[in-house]
């Protein structure tokens, strides 16, 4: 939301899930932190813009008769968005906790600039809505674990998927959160269901250097745990993952190369917005943060 206030890229939606950044110390004051977090936002930018690129290109190459899987997708606004942009697919899905729907279910029933969207889109018999799911013809909320492919599966079945249907799966620092073995299902679970799929994963990469195991430290101090770190150790080894599941073509490139394919115009507009000439600190946490992403195409889209 801090990102999107002081104008890296739009998102009219953010505001009705995340309260307000509180207000940013003077440069002088706190130089270090500051700097910090402009890394990050300018991570954030480059995220946002690649993840935002393929998508497109997907629901391009499908002309919009496709479904979105959104894995993870905690207070994400991107349904909004497209719909703003004519771009909504046939369905679109989120998936997370039940705990994390439920909050994000209650803001969308109490704020009509996010249920009147949904209503727009919606058509056919009455919409479904409950504390840990929501269901209409155009947009669905399901509350999951996604430890759990068979619970998934027989949960967005519920909620109309099409197996039939063109579909991208997108996970953006979700699949580190689990075991190597429970992120393997689910990618084999969707590798299997689809005949035409494709998937994108945003992720940490590059861990086992020193900069990657400092990242590590300091999550853990936080009682963050990256259960699938060990998949993270290279670009090679975030495609080899997604190739050993069932996946037929799969690419990965770090962050920095997203960065310098950007539209040059917006990435000079965004780095005047807090210019800071240390550079080196942002090259090395753009090559520790990657893109991933891989297809399954009986139907040679």
């Amino acid at each position: 939301r801090f990102a999107v206030s002081v104008g890296y890229w739009k998102d009219p939606y953010i505001q009705y899930f995340v309260r307000q950044a509180k207000e940013r110390k003077a440069p002088e004051i706190n130089r270090g932190k500051l700097e910090w977090e402009w890394e990050h936002l300018t991570g954030y930018y480059a995220r946002v813009h690649g993840v935002s690129y393929l998508i497109k290109a997907f629901l391009e190459k499908t002309e919009c008769n496709c479904q979105i899987v959104n894995l993870g997708a905690g207070m994400d606004t991107l349904f909004w968005r497209l719909k703003d942009e004519n771009l909504l697919p046939r369905k679109y899905f989120e998936v997370d906790f039940p705990m994390i729907v439920a909050r994000k279910i209650h803001n969308i029933k109490s704020k009509p600039p996010l249920s009147k969207p949904i209503m727009e889109s919606h058509s056919g018999d009455s919409l479904l809505i409950d504390s840990h799911s929501l269901d209409s013809s155009r947009y669905s909320i399901v509350g999951a674990d996604l430890r759990f492919s068979s619970d998934l599966e027989e949960k967005l079945k519920k909620h109309s998927l099409d197996i039939h249907l063109p579909t991208l799966l997108v996970a953006e620092c979700v699949l580190v959160y689990m075991t190597p073995q429970q992120s393997a299902n689910l990618l084999k679970w969707a590798a299997s269901t689809f005949p035409v799929a494709m998937v994108i994963n945003y992720e940490q990469v590059n861990m086992r250097d020193r900069f990657g195991q400092i990242m590590i430290e300091n999550l853990q101090r936080r009682q963050c745990n990256l259960a699938g770190v060990e998949l993270c150790s290279s670009l090679d080894s975030q495609r080899e993952r997604l190739l050993l599941n069932g996946w037929e073509n799969a690419r990965a490139i770090d962050m920095m190369k997203v960065y310098s394919f950007l539209p040059q115009a917006d990435v000079k507009r965004i780095e005047a917005l807090e210019f800071l000439d240390e550079k080196e600190l942002f090259e090395q946490l753009m090559q520790h943060y990657c893109i991933c992403w891989a297809s399954k195409d009986s139907s040679n889209l």
